[in-house]
């Protein structure tokens, strides 16, 4: 079965970095585009970034824009976010997720459990 496990959160202090990993299983990874979305505390879903099946194009959010960086190792089954520049609104549980094509279109199918970020000095 699909298996989606996120990993790097923690905590940052404002300014710094973190870079996100998903680790996927159960389907064929370089077939489908990739997601991340977050959810901070009493907020709702935000999508966040997104990726080409072979990695060659990739979509933000204006929020995160030149500060996130998407990409994925399809030999590893795995995607990243590598974050910047980190401020303290951006606290939140980071969550990669499966499209349902091989381009971002919003459409996950599969999620992971979700990895927390927290921001703080």
């Amino acid at each position: 079965q699909v298996q989606l496990v996120e990993s790097g959160g923690g905590l940052a202090q404002p300014g710094g970095s973190l870079r996100l990993s998903c680790a996927a299983s159960g389907f064929t990874f370089s077939s489908y585009a990739m997601s991340w979305a977050r959810q901070a505390p009493g907020k709702g879903l935000e999508w966040v970034s997104g990726i080409y099946s072979d990695g060659s194009d990739t979509y933000y959010a204006d929020s995160v824009k030149g500060q996130f960086t998407i990409s994925r190792d399809n030999a590893k089954n795995t995607l990243y976010l590598r974050m910047n520049s980190l401020e303290p609104e951006e606290t939140a549980l980071y969550y990669c997720a499966k499209d349902m094509k091989w381009c971002p279109d919003y459409s996950m199918d599969y999620w992971g459990e979700g990895t927390l970020v927290t921001v703080s000095s």
